[in-house]
């Protein structure tokens, strides 16, 4: 007799709309619809449209490759391997790729979407998954290459489409001019709210050459995002981690740690004072970790760092952070002093992180007891629309639950 592996049936039918039912009731039960969400870290898998992408690589030669060789572990773009996924455990990375959508809208829209209006988010930044490790690819030119064709695909495909998606785009950091042009070529794009240096990247961010890269998307009045990731392959210090638990929680911080001290040592908010920057994907708990390092480094040796005009950690609490994946730890008082230490009822933004396998709902915020109606209302979505400049959108369901709620109440 055959046996049948339940994890294929379950792939099978598989629909994001009941995948989140228990999100969806979530959001209804806690009235999303009375007030804007914003998920300011959303992914989709990129390389389900690998095809499209290729066709906006502006090098025939390295177009042909990337046709013949693909993406993946050992394409073109071929880095470390990853355990994300827990061994086939988190069913919605394979799932997805079979679940059913119409013609138009293009496809990333229609998924997108079904996930957003389950979990009451109005409008979500969109980022790649596998290209965050594009920095790892050992060839400079591939990443320049794929991160434009990305881009201009995003754009042409998705953003110019879908008011409620947007994207803060990807920077090819070891191509500084690359960096300087994608934003001249794409800052002015409808659902382009800003430009991102994906954190596993050996480069100092002070260093000069990118300095009219900085001054381009201040000039624009965008907002320059950190995201956090990790390495482990050819990453010595990784090397010495044997389970992927311990690259993630290590790896995630540590690289927005590295970039946030020379940022704040080299001066770079007083060079730059109306650059806004956002720190993604590193959780919460670092935040005053480093705010008490520096700020007592700084008092021995403020001399080290003469642009800087006040303590590192005033500047710290002028930034933005995202609060995935917000550390739930048995003890609240510890996280409700983090929240006071960043001033996140005006600096904190909602982040899910979905589709990965630790994603967080909007109830990670809403349920908080320590926080204040108008604070939760903040940061789940306030502070994102004036850390992005995001215009007015609310979903179609949420206007329709509240056009039922009034007939009902008339």
């Amino acid at each position: 007799m055959d046996t049948v592996n339940y994890r294929d049936l379950a792939v099978e039918s598989f629909d994001t709309k009941t995948l989140l039912s228990h999100a969806a009731q979530q959001a209804a039960q806690r009235r999303y619809e009375d007030f804007l969400i914003v998920d300011v870290d959303a992914h989709h898998y990129e390389t389900d449209s690998f095809a499209e992408i290729i066709g906006y690589i502006e090098d025939p030669i390295m177009r042909e490759q990337a046709q013949y060789q693909g993406f993946g572990r050992t394409g073109i773009a071929s880095g470390p391997g990853s355990y994300q996924n827990l061994a086939g455990r988190v069913g919605r990375y394979p799932g997805v790729q079979k679940e059913k959508t119409p013609p138009t809208p293009h496809r990333d829209i229609t998924l997108t979407k079904r996930w957003m209006d389950a979990m009451g988010i109005d409008i979500a930044c969109m980022f790649p998954t596998p290209m965050l490790q594009l920095g790892t690819c050992p060839r400079i030119d591939v990443e320049t290459a794929l991160a434009r064709a990305y881009n201009r695909w995003l754009v042409e495909n998705v953003l110019a489409h879908e008011p409620r998606l947007h994207s803060t785009l990807y920077l090819p950091m070891r191509d500084p001019e690359a960096c300087y042009k994608m934003v001249q070529d794409f800052g002015d794009k409808k659902g382009v709210i800003g430009f991102t240096v994906v954190s596993p990247v050996k480069t100092g961010v002070y260093d000069n050459v990118y300095a009219k890269t900085w001054r381009a998307i201040e000039e624009r009045n965008l907002t320059l995002v950190f995201h956090g990731a990790y390495t482990w392959g050819g990453d010595q210090q990784a090397e010495l981690c044997n389970r992927f638990m311990a690259v993630h929680a290590l790896g995630f911080t540590w690289f927005n740690i590295l970039h946030m001290t020379n940022w704040l040592c080299n001066g770079m908010p007083e060079r730059f004072p109306n650059l806004r920057t956002v720190w993604i994907e590193s959780g919460l708990a670092w935040i005053p970790f480093l705010m008490q390092r520096l700020d007592n480094e700084w008092m021995m040796r403020s001399s080290e760092v003469p642009l800087l005009k006040k303590k590192p950690s005033d500047y710290m609490r002028e930034m933005y952070y995202s609060t995935q994946p917000m550390e739930m730890v048995n003890n609240r008082e510890a996280l409700e002093l983090t929240f006071k230490m960043i001033n996140a009822e005006t600096q904190l933004l909602y982040s899910s992180d979905y589709p990965h396998w630790d994603m967080d709902l909007p109830s990670t915020i809403y349920d908080l007891p320590f926080l204040s109606e108008q604070a939760k209302r903040n940061i789940l979505g306030g502070n994102a629309k004036r850390a992005f400049n995001l215009g007015p959108v609310v979903s179609e369901v949420k206007s329709r639950r509240l056009a039922e709620r009034n007939n009902a109440n008339a």
